[in-house]
């Protein structure tokens, strides 16, 4: 049987998700189904979001954990009548409650290690929700070998851990239907979290690479839904995932999650990359927070490695004589120091280099000979995947073989091999008995081994397994530098693994090591170990999401785009779309307007190749311009001679150059500025002698950045990076600035970054104080503004804002002025109103020119092009 969802993957896969299937036979809703609204919204996916207006029906908070499978094992009853399940006690998952508030409910979604037949699944469902509090996700067959086998293990996996396909046996190429399949699997499982989650109440925790774009379809339904995502696996560095061909929607849909976690700064670094490369998005970090401003939402970054459940490895350690017999080891192992190994067969575990290095050490080191054992236990791989293991297991045989026989002698083993999966009872015991355990992985996520190794070695107070270590607690770690854990273990001595002969030192070191040494690495492992447990990790997780959700229901959020391009904008309440009608309708009122202008990105588009204003925008400004009651003002960072030339045909319009530091003025008419009139400057300074300290600076940095340059204002030096390298040119920004605020301190100039830029301008020089100097004149004479219109688009104009947001409270404006405070784009600003793009500013002006009631005389209506 096939799921409906199955079906159109070309659709999903290229984001135009089709309505969820009408007709569900026997379909049988969970009995917590709290979802507002009406049942059949939920077969709808194009119905509106849901909204926060209505009242929750549940009175705390909950939590939907969202893995690739449930916490669960399952097998056939005897009668082969039904299944049988029970909690997987190994399962991180199933730890994660530990660290939540005690009355908080724990749902986990997520799919079965085996295939149930279709007409058991409703029943298995049910079970499953009752007993465990799990919803099974039941993807059909062909649908789990694509998405599980096929896109998760044989592309993103190996591309994660730095494998890439360069030829067709190598990794796996991209294949378009197990992306599509990826799609759909991540749709079924959505549709499971759907039927069961209330949007206001409930967090929802999605774990791994399997569910990356999961976020993009619960987002797309629940624009306020408190959602993370934590990746356990590494991230890579942004040249190796931007090689994946669908880069740009995975991380898009990561981006729709409020708080995404790694387990070390080197894999949110690299995310980072990512985002700043692709998208232009830098993070900022508060307080020792890091979030990403992404179209009003703070999506924050959280560090923080997984830890192991203190509670389960304590309690098997009470068995282990019991179930496994410690004292068989040691007498197996007595006379011997033993160093083990416990990996995954995976191609990416190192464990042939760690044989090699062994076999190293016992050239380098004879006396370890006939004394050294290495116990490596691998266990079988987790998954098909795309990289071929014969080949891998081949090698590790014939290592193995080839050092006993070299090294090996009657009672004498150097390397014990054992390719049988073990239990944990059995991995505590070896634990116990290993003076050192050495992990080479060249690549891993995070590996929890040395932790579970460090609680082994300290034993359980009270019980045979501790008194069995007697004396002092001691412990040693050889560790890949490449794992997640190594950070946190600063007594484990790191290596590359690639480099076999320095590995091999760092075993002979551990070994060799004095016990008071072993003692105080192995107190300092454990301290750490024993107090950022699973419950630590998943509680810290908790309150971040806490925090960085807090303002979901006091902002106004709505959702724009489409398939992957989808991502929610959430802005201020107060902040709302401009309405020509009531614009015009305050301007028609009106007798002292005051009319500001950005020029770059307001009425000219940022991207434009051409430069100079359209005739359009040349007649609508001398329009407006031409109206007496108008004052009508251009506010650019641009020189004066380039905005002179620009609007040479606009002869009543002001010019505000470089910031507001050149001004032109008309002296004859009344406090009005013009073409005609001189240039006045506003700075009090005429002093550019910080312009000799600051070039030479600029210049220093220009040379060693590819792409730069430097822009020489009459006022200002502009130094931008838009053409270099986003990554370098970001970090040379940043050293430029306090560069130069060093070099100017005593200088009457500000040096400030913005988009692309770093610029050294003087003190006095800020739209800002254009809008106050304008508002203040015509105050002076009379004729207070009980108009306003400033329109801006980036970091500079909010300067405008500002001071418009306070001229009431200076006297400036009076409380009867009508101010229309508009940013361009839908974005967090001190503005109240927006505006899509240029060409609604355009329109919005066009009425405006249209209701003006001061003809234009045949000389002002010059409106060709400079």
């Amino acid at each position: 049987m096939q799921s409906r969802s199955y079906t159109n993957l070309l659709e999903l896969a290229s984001g135009n998700f089709p309505v969820m299937g009408r007709e569900r036979e026997k379909r049988r809703l969970p009995r917590i189904m709290t979802v507002p609204g009406s049942i059949t919204e939920l077969d709808d996916e194009q119905a509106s979001s849901v909204a926060s207006d209505n009242p929750s029906s549940l009175s705390m908070d909950r939590m939907i954990i969202v893995a690739n499978q449930l916490p669960l094992k399952a097998k056939r009853r005897p009668d082969n009548k039904g299944w049988s399940f029970t909690w997987d006690d190994d399962s991180l998952l199933l730890r994660l409650k530990d660290g939540f508030p005690d009355d908080m409910e724990v749902l986990y979604v997520g799919s079965l290690s085996v295939d149930v037949d279709p007409i058991e699944q409703d029943d298995v469902a049910q079970v499953l929700l009752d007993r465990f509090g799990c919803v099974p996700t039941f993807l059909p067959p062909n649908l789990m070998e694509k998405y599980y086998d096929g896109f998760c293990k044989k592309q993103l996996w190996p591309l994660f851990h730095y494998m890439l396909p360069f030829s067709a046996d190598h990794g796996g190429r991209f294949d378009r239907s197990m992306w599509e399949a990826y799609v759909a699997a991540n749709k079924l499982f959505s549709q499971k979290v759907i039927e069961v989650i209330n949007p206001e109440d409930d967090f929802v925790w999605i774990h791994d690479y399997h569910l990356m774009v999961l976020p993009t379809f619960l987002r797309r339904r629940f624009n306020r839904l408190r959602m993370g995502f934590f990746l356990h696996s590494p991230f890579p560095s942004s040249e190796i995932y931007r090689t994946l061909p669908v880069r740009e929607e995975i991380l898009k849909a990561l981006l729709n999650s409020d708080l995404i976690g790694f387990h070390t700064f080197d894999y949110a670094r690299h995310f980072l990359s990512c985002c700043s490369r692709m998208f232009g998005l830098e993070y900022q970090s508060k307080r020792g927070y890091i979030g990403l401003d992404y179209y009003g939402r703070t999506v924050g970054i959280k560090i923080m490695p997984v830890g192991i459940h203190m509670g389960q490895i304590e309690s098997v350690m009470k068995l282990a004589d019991k179930e496994w017999r410690v004292e068989e080891l040691k007498q197996q192992f007595e006379g011997k120091t033993v160093l083990l190994g416990v990996d995954d067969m995976d191609v990416f575990k190192g464990i042939n280099l760690k044989l090699l290095a062994m076999e190293q050490m016992l050239k380098l080191h004879p006396s370890w000979q006939g004394r050294a054992v290495l116990v490596q236990i691998a266990n079988p791989a987790r998954g098909k995947g795309g990289i071929d293991l014969d080949e891998i297991q081949v090698e590790i045989q014939e290592s193995c073989k080839r050092i006993n026989d070299e090294f090996g002698k009657p009672g004498y083993q150097p390397i014990v091999y054992i390719d049988t999966p073990l239990g944990i009872g059995e991995r505590v015991a070896y634990y116990s008995v290993a003076e050192c355990v050495v992990v080479t992985a060249v690549r891993d996520g995070m590996n929890l081994t040395p932790y579970e190794y460090i609680v082994c070695r300290h034993g359980v107070s009270g019980s045979e397994a501790n008194s069995d270590l007697g004396g002092p607690k001691k412990s040693m770690l050889v560790v890949s530098e490449f794992i997640g854990c190594s950070p946190s273990l600063s007594g484990a001595i790191r290596v590359n693994p690639w480099n076999v002969e320095a590995t091999a030192e760092a075993m002979n070191e551990a070994v060799s090591m004095s016990d008071p040494e072993k003692q105080l690495r192995h107190e300092k492992h454990y301290r750490y170990v024993s107090t950022h447990d699973v419950a630590y990790w998943s509680r810290s997780f908790l309150q971040d999401m806490e925090r960085t959700c807090a303002d979901h229901f006091r902002k106004r959020c709505w959702g724009i785009g489409l398939g992957f391009g989808f991502r929610v904008v959430s802005l201020d309440p107060n902040f709302r779309k401009l309405s020509i009608d009531d614009i015009v309708s305050a301007y028609i009122k009106a007798k002292n307007r005051a009319i500001l202008l950005d020029y770059d990105g307001t009425v000219m588009p940022q991207n434009s190749i051409i430069k100079t204003p359209s005739r359009e925008v040349i007649s609508i400004i001398n329009r407006l311009s031409g109206d007496a009651k108008n004052t009508v003002f251009i506010v650019s960072g641009r020189g004066r001679e380039s905005l002179s030339r620009a609007f040479s045909p606009c002869r009543k319009l002001g010019i505000a150059a470089e910031h507001g530091y050149f001004m032109s003025h008309d002296k004859c008419v009344f406090f009005r500025w013009s073409q005609d009139a001189a240039w006045e400057t506003c700075g009090q300074s005429t002093d550019f002698g910080w312009m000799q300290m600051a070039e030479p600076v600029m210049k220093l940095y220009t040379e060693s950045t590819d792409g730069s340059s430097i822009e020489t204002k009459e006022s200002a030096l502009v130094w931008q990076y838009r053409d270099a390298d986003p990554g370098f040119g970001f970090a040379q920004a940043k050293e430029m600035l306090d560069h130069l605020e060093s070099v100017l301190a005593n200088e009457p100039v500000a040096v400030k970054s913005g988009q692309y830029i770093v610029e050294v301008k003087p003190q006095e020089a800020s739209k800002g104080l254009v809008a106050e100097k304008i508002f203040t004149s015509m105050a002076e004479k009379g004729k207070q503004a009980d108009f306003v219109l400033c329109i801006g688009d980036d970091r500079s104009d909010e300067d405008m804002f500002e001071i418009i947001g306070n001229a009431l409270s200076r006297n400036m404006l009076s409380v009867n002025t009508t101010v229309f405070a508009c940013t361009v784009g839908q974005k967090p600003s001190k503005a109240k109103y927006y505006l899509d793009d240029t060409s609604e500013v355009i329109l919005m002006l066009e009425n405006l020119a249209e209701a003006t009631d001061t003809p234009v005389t045949s000389d002002d209506e010059n409106d060709g092009s400079p």
